[in-house]
């Protein structure tokens, strides 16, 4: 909700409307340093504050400036920048939608030198990811066609070497469908289905149990698909409950009722180990 609204509202409380305002007052001395309403970003303007200018300006709806500055902080070399500008070009947040314009951020990411384990990890691993996507199908209208194997060597990395749990999800996909010039195999798809499952990823969590009910064991399959039913998000729910419903349908009462016990107890404690 931005500050305007806020403060437009009837029960707001005394003491938030305080804070908020003197919120307000310290940006706009920030604002002050660094950006000028009619003329943008001030010349020689510390790349880390314009950033942190860009990141004030979003969170409160100003989204125009919010890329005006981030596109001088990302020029100035804020990794963390590129990112942001690279999302909001992918989602059309704030500027019109352009994903050959996030596939050329995005690939400014990962040509940064940054080693695993640094602060800015999680943008190289983020941007992988999404080359990975965009390769995998290609960009109608751009010079980026679809190749599944630059897109798994994308994968790849993010999954090897940052441990990107998205990544590990999609080279389970990979494995178990022998696409992005790998052969397929049910036990290298399990192994990574596992890696992303622990991290909590609710589609590796499902096609995991999936691939575990096929294999006979009903029950921690069942349980498996039941508790990534319930963490999934939005997007995933309706392939996650398409093929744990027919599971469900296929099992036996007694099963049915052992496995929604045990999916409470992996919902509870956490607990992913397809061997368990």
């Amino acid at each position: 909700m931005r500050i305007s609204e806020l403060l437009r509202s009837s029960v707001l409380p005394a003491l938030v409307a305080a804070a908020i305002f003197g919120a307000v007052g310290q940006a706009l001395a920030f604002d002050d340093k660094v950006f000028d309403d009619k003329t943008g970003v001030k010349p020689q303007s510390s790349p880390w504050a314009v950033f942190q200018f860009g990141f004030s300006a979003y969170k409160n709806g100003h989204k125009e400036q919010a890329a005006e500055a981030y596109k001088y902080a990302a020029e100035n070399g804020q990794i963390g920048a590129t990112w942001k500008l690279a999302r909001m070009y992918a989602e059309g947040d704030g500027v019109e939608r352009d994903d050959y314009e996030a596939f050329k951020f995005f690939s400014e990411i990962v040509d940064q030198d940054v080693e695993p384990g640094s602060p800015e990890e999680s943008y190289v691993s983020d941007a992988l990811v999404a080359l990975g996507d965009y390769l995998r199908k290609g960009i109608p209208g751009s010079p980026v066609t679809e190749n599944e194997v630059a897109a798994q060597e994308y994968y790849m990395r993010a999954a090897a070497n940052y441990r990107n749990p998205n990544a590990q999800f999609e080279m389970g996909q990979m494995f178990l469908k022998g696409e992005g010039g790998v052969k397929a195999s049910v036990k290298q798809a399990g192994r990574w289905f596992q890696l992303a499952a622990e991290k909590g990823h609710a589609g590796a969590q499902a096609t995991l149990g999936h691939l575990l009910f096929q294999s006979g064991k009903i029950v921690r399959g069942l349980a498996m698909m039941t508790a990534a039913l319930e963490r999934a998000s939005p997007a995933d729910q309706p392939w996650i409950r398409g093929m744990q419903e027919e599971a469900f349908a296929a099992a036996g009462e007694a099963d049915r009722r052992t496995a929604i016990s045990l999916a409470d107890d992996i919902l509870t404690k956490g607990t992913t180990n397809a061997d368990q």
